[in-house]
C-alpha cells in the first residue's frame, strides 16, 4: 500500500480525495517547514509538498520515494537532479492557478498605483488632508512591461489591456513572432523596455546567474515607475529595491514573494511605505487552493494507477513508473 506524506496544510478537498482513495494510506503535516516533514520521509512512497525546500539529503532519507507532487507549478526549492538520479518523478499541477495569480498581480498594480495601503492607514489615523497630496496614479494609458509571457503573463496582459494599458512583453524563451501574435508589443531588449515602462510585472522563473532586477536594472527604470513581483523573490535584489524606493529613484513596488520566506522581522522592506506586501498568497484564494490541492493529490493517485499525464511531469525523461 503506497504511503503518501502531505507536507504542509492543503485544502480539505485534497484530503478528502486521499480519504476516498482505495489502497493508499497518508499522513498530514500541517506546518510548512523542512523540520516538520523531513523526519517522516523514510516511510513515504509519495510526497505532496508546498513551498518547503526538498534537498538532496532529504531525498536520500526517503528510500521508498517514487513521486514528488508540487502543490503548484514552481519547483525552485526542489533538487531536481537528486530526484533524477533516483528516477523519482516530479509532478506539478496543470493550469489551475494562473487566473488567481494574474488577478493578484493586477490588484498589486492598482494598490501600488493608488497608494491604497498608505491611504488606508492615513484614514484610520485621522490624516484626512492626505487626499490633497495627489500622490496616486491611474493605470489607464500607462505602459506595462510583462516579463515572462507564459500562462500567467498572458492573462495579466489581457487584464491590463482591459484597464486601458499599453502592454509590452519580454520573454527570453519565446520568439518575437510568438509575442507579436499575442496582441502585445514585443520587447527584444529588456534594458530598453525597462526604461520605457511605467509598471514592470515579473512572471518568469529564477535563473542561476542571480537576480533579474538588480541595482543596474532599477537605475534604468523611470523614477515614476512601479515594480511588481508575484513570481519568485530571488528575481529582485531586495536591498537595491529598498534603497531606490527610499531615495525616490523608484515610485513604488508591490511584492508577493521574498528571497527568504518569511522575511526576517528587521527586513528593510517591511518598514518601507513605498512598497505593498502580501505573504506569497497570489494563488491562495479559496477557489485556487481547492484546485491545487485536488490536482496535486490526483497526480499522486494517477501515478500509482499508471495514468499520470506525462505533460505534468517536469523530469519525465528521467522518471520511472510512467506509462
Amino acid at each position: 500500500m503506497p504511503h503518501v506524506l502531505v507536507a504542509g496544510r492543503i485544502h480539505e478537498a485534497g484530503i478528502d480525495l486521499l480519504k476516498s482513495a482505495q489502497g493508499v494510506s497518508f499522513e498530514l503535516v500541517n506546518e510548512i517547514s523542512v523540520e516538520s516533514y523531513a523526519g517522516l520521509m523514510g516511510g513515504a512512497d509519495a510526497v505532496v509538498i508546498r513551498t518547503q525546500p526538498l534537498t538532496e539529503s532529504i531525498v536520500a532519507s526517503a528510500p521508498r520515494l517514487k513521486i514528488v507532487s508540487r502543490h503548484g507549478v514552481g519547483y525552485d526549492a526542489v533538487d531536481v537532479e537528486a530526484l533524477n538520479r533516483r528516477g523519482i518523478a516530479l509532478a506539478i499541477v496543470g493550469d489551475v492557478n494562473s487566473g488567481a495569480v494574474a488577478e493578484h498581480a493586477l490588484m498589486l498594480m492598482l494598490a501600488a498605483s493608488r497608494r491604497v495601503i498608505f491611504h488606508d492607514d492615513a484614514t484610520r489615523h485621522g490624516n484626512w488632508k492626505l487626499r490633497n497630496d495627489f500622490d496616486s496614479s491611474e493605470l489607464d494609458g500607462k505602459t506595462l512591461l510583462v516579463v515572462g509571457f507564459g500562462r500567467i503573463g498572458r492573462k495579466v496582459a489581457k487584464l491590463a489591456q482591459a484597464f486601458g494599458m499599453r502592454v509590452m512583453a519580454h520573454d527570453p524563451f519565446l520568439s518575437v513572432d510568438a509575442l507579436r501574435g499575442s496582441a502585445v508589443i514585443p520587447a527584444r531588449d529588456l534594458n530598453e523596455a525597462l526604461s520605457e515602462a511605467d509598471i514592470v510585472t515579473l512572471h518568469i522563473p529564477l535563473a542561476p546567474k542571480g537576480p533579474l532586477i538588480g541595482a543596474g536594472e532599477i537605475e534604468r527604470m523611470k523614477p515614476s515607475a512601479i515594480l511588481v513581483n508575484t513570481a519568485r523573490g530571488g528575481l529582485i535584489d531586495e536591498t537595491a529595491l529598498d534603497v531606490a524606493l527610499r531615495e525616490g529613484r523608484l515610485a513604488g513596488a508591490a511584492l508577493d514573494v521574498f528571497g527568504d520566506e518569511p522575511p526576517a522581522p528587521r527586513h528593510p522592506l517591511l518598514s518601507n511605505d513605498r512598497v505593498t506586501l502580501t505573504p506569497h498568497t497570489a494563488s491562495l484564494t479559496r477557489e485556487c487552493a481547492r484546485r491545487m490541492a485536488v490536482s496535486s493529490v490526483q497526480n499522486v493517485l494517477d501515478f500509482f494507477d499508471g495514468k499520470l499525464d506525462p505533460a505534468l511531469v517536469v523530469n519525465r525523461d528521467h522518471a520511472k513508473g510512467l506509462t
